[in-house]
């Protein structure tokens, strides 16, 4: 499967995949984003959900003129998505669709994304754009880790690895062992996986008497969960690895719609192909570059289902001025967390990155750790639970005094004190999906 217009456009020259775009100017960068914002809004025209959203306020491409146009446009939701699922958002023939991709639809109707052939070949293109950027070539082996079937992380990357020229190896999720095995007889020098996999899979490699200095992975691909730099780092010593935080979300296709460089200094959003904006997720204002805010995105190479500022829920930051690797596309801040992520417990706004960051800076826990909320008297209570990875847990003097430090690191960053538990390792459940950080019991929160 190819793309003839995107194949004419990739002409490496050793530091980037397509280097005239990758380093366009942004002047043209943004004239072209207009372009292809008006021809968006025209097959989205064709929908029925954007034909009465975008026809009852009379847009159409003609309404778009420049980028600050793009504000008439209403907001997308995930909603709208299930409310209008499977086919609402499609605004070509189902001829001409070759996949579909969802999310879980564990709460109600799935959000459903079609793809026709170009899109593929869009989608494969960037990931491969990502990985040529991070130093992954031809003669890499790429191993992913992630579930393949109707999650796009495991097609994604295997269609952009291939895209790339790269020999892959569909591992899909789970099986660490064979995961291992893989790693060693196949000579893996590239891998995908989650981060809270990443130290699992470090872990494990560990306990089979492997020196990971003996194997061949040199570049870790990482996303779809928010992690901290601590965590990043961890990952990368442990596993002997460079480790590139990367974005996506099904909606917008799937992993890599943002991706870092080698400075790994924020991550790179193909604005060929996507428009974003920063906005206050209460009053939906724009913010200033630097300043924190929920994602908006809206595609622009996507021919069989646009989508128009469609706010992701995610809260980030565009990291203000121009990049060392001298690419022009703007960088985006590693995701803090969602909106949809953040608990409130005795009126205090808590984020489990926030949890998170306060945890890692002691060696001797482990990275499994669990926050549950529940009622105690008619007032709600927060515990963290997180295992042990140097200490023995019956060294009670120790354990006693590395709570209360925690308990007190906790109350400085999140304004609550929280119960906290050291426990055993391997005592707390271990996914090799996404990991779950928070429990809440609270009556009707469950």
């Amino acid at each position: 499967m190819t793309d003839e217009k995107i194949m004419a456009t990739i002409k490496p020259d050793g530091e980037c995949w397509q280097p005239e775009i990758e380093k366009m100017p942004r002047e043209q960068l943004e004239a072209l984003q207009v372009k292809k914002l008006k021809e968006s809004i025209k097959v989205a025209l064709n929908s029925p959900f954007y034909k009465k959203r975008l026809g009852d306020l009379g847009i159409t491409p003609d309404s778009i003129n420049s980028l600050a146009d793009l504000r008439k446009i209403p907001f997308t939701t995930k909603q709208d998505l299930r409310d209008n699922y499977p086919y609402g958002l499609v605004g070509r023939s189902l001829d001409d669709a070759i996949r579909i991709h969802s999310t879980s639809g564990t709460t109600g109707n799935p959000c459903v994304v079609v793809y026709s052939e170009h899109d593929i070949c869009s989608w494969a293109n960037m990931i491969a754009r990502n990985l040529y950027m991070v130093g992954c070539r031809k003669s890499d082996i790429f191993q992913n880790s992630s579930g393949y079937g109707m999650f796009t992380g495991g097609l994604g990357f295997q269609y952009g690895a291939e895209w790339l020229g790269a020999m892959t190896v569909p591992a899909a999720a789970g099986n660490t062992k064979r995961q291992i095995k893989f790693i060693k007889d196949f000579g893996t020098t590239v891998l995908h996986a989650i981060p809270s996999y990443a130290i699992y899979l470090a872990e494990a490699i560990r306990e089979e008497g492997i020196d990971p200095k003996d194997l061949k992975l040199h570049t870790l691909c990482i996303g779809a969960e928010p992690h901290t730099e601590e965590q990043r780092r961890r990952i990368e010593r442990v596993l002997n690895v460079k480790a590139y935080n990367s974005f996506g979300m099904t909606e917008m296709n799937g992993p890599g719609v943002a991706f870092e460089c080698k400075y790994q200094d924020g991550m790179h959003l193909w604005e060929d192909n996507y428009i974003v904006e920063i906005v206050d997720p209460d009053t939906l204002e724009p913010v200033p570059d630097g300043e924190m805010g929920e994602m908006v995105l809206t595609t622009l190479d996507r021919d069989m289902m646009p989508v128009l500022r469609y706010r992701t829920r995610d809260l980030t930051r565009i990291i203000p001025g121009e990049c060392k690797c001298g690419r022009t596309h703007r960088r985006i801040d590693r995701i803090k967390g969602r909106t949809d992520d953040m608990f409130i417990i005795k009126g205090v706004n808590v984020f489990p990155m926030q949890v998170e960051k306060v945890l890692v800076q002691y060696p001797g826990l482990g990275s499994n750790y669990l926050i549950t909320l529940d009622t105690v008297n008619d007032s709600d209570v927060m515990t963290v639970e997180v295992e042990l990875e140097g200490l023995e847990s019956d060294i009670f003097p120790d354990i006693q005094n590395m709570t209360k430090d925690i308990q007190a690191a906790l109350k400085s960053e999140i304004l609550l004190k929280p119960q906290v538990k050291l426990v055993k390792k391997g005592s707390l459940p271990m996914s090799e999906g996404k990991a779950v950080r928070v429990k809440d019991l609270r009556e009707g929160r469950g």
